[in-house]
């Protein structure tokens, strides 16, 4: 088990691909901090050992919630050694009828709450003189851009962008943060995604390997690049797409 007795956060961890690695990881051995923001969403980690988890509930963006992770974490002597930054939100919208509101908020969730969270992490981890591994999840939209997604795409792309320049900066105190950029995957918008036959098949004519991901096979690549096992990986962006970005 790459990752026995870790402790590790995931942000967005109610629902996809945060919720798969919540299971993986948990399946590695860790111990799991789980945020969600939606409540009706715990009732899912009843198919896990209860020493195995421990949920909080409310936005990412709530800079109280996450601190009172940390000192929970530091009550129960539970040092957090990897984050997983998952929690992400977005919309379709053609440019010129994009709100100052609707920006804000995509950005507030999709990056800047990711910002202040590494900068509580950081000095968290810095009082125990431990190390820490962090994946932020982004996108292939954040690197070519889609129609009536430039938020999206825009906050996504930021954060591709911050995860190397903190890669660089932050390597020198035993921190290592990496992205990882999932293509289209099969989470909860799929099926609806699917009756749209004419885009559907655009989707796999544009994937070599003709199939969209599974939330479950980007939930092993974050347990890897959170483990160990990937020690000497730092600053990277990996795509996990099909070979969308190759072709």
């Amino acid at each position: 088990m790459i990752l026995k007795n870790k402790i590790i956060l995931i942000t967005g961890a109610g629902k996809g691909i945060g919720f798969e690695t919540v299971k993986n990881c948990i399946k590695e051995g860790a111990f799991v901090y789980a945020l969600i923001k939606d409540k009706r969403d715990i009732k899912k980690f009843g198919i896990f050992s209860k020493n195995s988890y421990k949920i909080f509930v409310g936005s990412v963006s709530n800079k109280k919630l996450i601190q009172n992770i940390f000192k929970d974490s530091i009550k129960y002597k539970n040092i957090i050694e990897g984050v997983v930054n998952n929690a992400g939100v977005r919309f379709r919208k053609k440019f010129a009828l994009i709100t100052e509101k609707e920006l804000n908020e995509v950005f507030k969730v999709n990056f800047f709450s990711i910002f202040f969270l590494i900068q509580n992490y950081k000095k968290y981890l810095s009082k125990f003189k431990k190390k820490g591994s962090i994946v932020n999840v982004s996108s292939i939209v954040g690197q070519i851009g889609f129609k009536e997604l430039s938020v999206y795409a825009s906050s996504k792309g930021a954060l591709i962008s911050f995860t190397k320049s903190l890669a660089a900066e932050l390597s020198s105190e035993g921190i290592r943060l990496n992205s990882v950029s999932p293509g289209f995957t099969k989470t909860s918008f799929y099926e609806k995604f699917k009756k749209n036959k004419k885009l559907y098949n655009w989707t796999l004519s544009r994937i070599p390997m003709n199939r969209w991901g599974s939330a479950e096979e980007i939930s092993k690549l974050i347990s890897f690049l959170i483990s160990e096992n990937s020690s000497y990986i730092n600053g990277e962006n990996i795509n996990i797409d099909g070979g969308w970005l190759s072709s």
